[in-house]
């Protein structure tokens, strides 16, 4: 009886770790959806600067 109610407890401690993973994902998506645009702009910004510095290096 001792070793089902320990595995009942297991077994619950695991589930809520599933539902919290699936909440911060669902957060973390919302948030790059919200957003989308800043992120793009940040993204072509620093590549755009990798692009201009390996440009300035190749003529040199």
């Amino acid at each position: 009886m001792k070793n089902k109610i320990k595995k009942l407890v297991k077994a619950e401690v695991e589930g809520i770790g599933v539902v919290e993973i699936i909440l911060i994902l669902l957060v973390l998506i919302l948030l790059v959806v919200l957003f989308q645009d800043q992120i793009t702009g940040i993204i072509n910004s620093v590549f755009d600067s990798i692009n201009d510095q390996i440009d300035t290096l190749g003529t040199s």
